[in-house]
């Protein structure tokens, strides 16, 4: 959305941007509160000693590139077991990071796990339609899980996985890791307290250009709708349909989709290239979202019947940016740090661990999420408007 023209100094213009000032300065402070509230409590347990202990399970670009670094810059979450099927990045893997080799398991012995008292917890970084298989397993060797996005390709498969931690009384946490990272929660906050008036319009887009399959690995599994559950959607469109969700903080209604795919791209002989659907949330407001396997998109907009707050970009690694706007010609772009997003959210559940709470990631709410793309694909194929529910 483009900014107004500046225009010179006036008396209005300066009371509105001393008032803005203030307001600034207020919402950054709530939000760093809260933000701080959630710290501290991982800090209290980080200094009494308590640490909660991780297997990562999967070896592939998003284990090695982002979540086994980021232990380093966790406060309570410890890397002391690795998952694989290669032996020798795992024992490589191992010996980089200071795991002991015992603590090695791969897919087929994977269920001894059971007997390690050095492991709290299993993450689930593997190919979409694995996912489920291995919560199972994991929580029924007594150990609490998370697991990467999409939760799998089917609600029934997420149903299962969810049971099984429940039957087994374990903890479940889905990596949502926007959910915990401060620009987007600040961003919920904007809309929340009404700080850009009444939310009416959302537009949500995620995008990157994918790689070949024939030479990259992570690509070639996310290329394969049998393992990946479809394309663009279920790999990066999934974080504009949950920014329209926690930013809106309502379930919707209603969808309406389109996809296309260029089949003579060799990316895209089995999965979609592009996802743009639309939500219908019951306040009334509609959010517009897209998704590419060929194009980028960073950014959630949210457009109020005063003005407008945004994350852009809203979902990289590192980065994310909070502006907003609350009338006339002001952006504010308060500084609300940059935390490494993985530690964050095993953190985050290492404190649900140690408090006995509830994840705000949870299995519930990644099913929901599953349910809707089963939708949004319907839609797209039908041409037809579907409705959803909640549950």
């Amino acid at each position: 959305m483009p900014f107004a023209p500046r225009t010179g100094p006036t008396r209005r213009n300066f009371l509105h941007g001393a008032a803005a000032g203030v307001a600034a300065a207020a919402f950054t402070r709530a939000t760093f509160g809260q933000a701080q509230s959630r710290d501290d409590a991982v800090t209290a347990a980080a200094q009494a000693g308590k640490k909660v202990r991780f297997a990562v399970m999967g070896l592939g670009q998003l284990g090695l590139g982002q979540i086994i670094p980021a232990f380093q810059h966790a406060k309570v979450a410890q890397l002391t077991a690795l998952v694989s099927g290669h032996p020798d990045k795992a024992k490589s893997t191992a010996e980089k990071y200071g795991v002991d080799p015992k603590n090695i398991y791969n897919y087929d012995n994977f269920d001894k796990v059971k007997d390690n008292d050095q492991i709290d917890v299993v993450y689930v970084v593997l190919p979409n339609n694995m996912h489920s298989d291995f919560v199972v397993r994991a929580a029924n060797a007594g150990k609490h899980v998370m697991c990467e996005k999409p939760f799998d390709v089917t609600p029934e498969k997420c149903q299962t996985a969810i049971d099984a931690c429940k039957k087994n009384n374990r903890k479940l946490q889905v990596g949502y890791r926007l959910m915990y990272e401060p620009n987007n929660l600040a961003l919920v906050d904007a809309v929340k307290q009404k700080a850009i008036g009444e939310l009416k319009m959302l537009e949500c887009g995620a995008g990157f250009s994918i790689g070949d399959p024939r030479t990259t690995p992570s690509a070639a599994w996310r290329l394969t709708k049998a393992m990946a559950g479809g394309g663009c959607l279920m790999d990066i469109g999934i974080y504009s349909l949950s920014a329209a969700r926690y930013i809106t903080q309502e379930e919707p209604t209603e969808v309406q989709a389109m996809t296309f795919a260029n089949r003579s791209d060799i990316r895209f002989k089995e999965v979609e290239e592009h996802c743009n659907f639309q939500l219908r949330f019951p306040s009334g407001v509609l959010a517009s979202c897209t998704s590419s396997y060929s194009c980028g998109m960073n950014r959630f907009h949210a457009i109020g019947t005063r003005s407008w707050a945004e994350c852009d970009p809203a979902l990289s690694y590192n980065g994310v940016k909070f502006r907003i706007n609350r009338g006339g010609n002001h952006v504010e772009e308060p500084d609300l740090g940059d935390p490494n997003q993985f530690a964050t959210e095993m953190d985050a559940f290492c404190q649900c661990i140690l408090e006995n709470k509830q994840p705000k990631a949870s299995g519930e709410t990644a099913l929901q999420d599953v349910k809707i793309m089963r939708a949004i694909y319907q839609a797209a194929e039908t041409g037809k408007t579907v409705g959803l529910t909640s549950a």
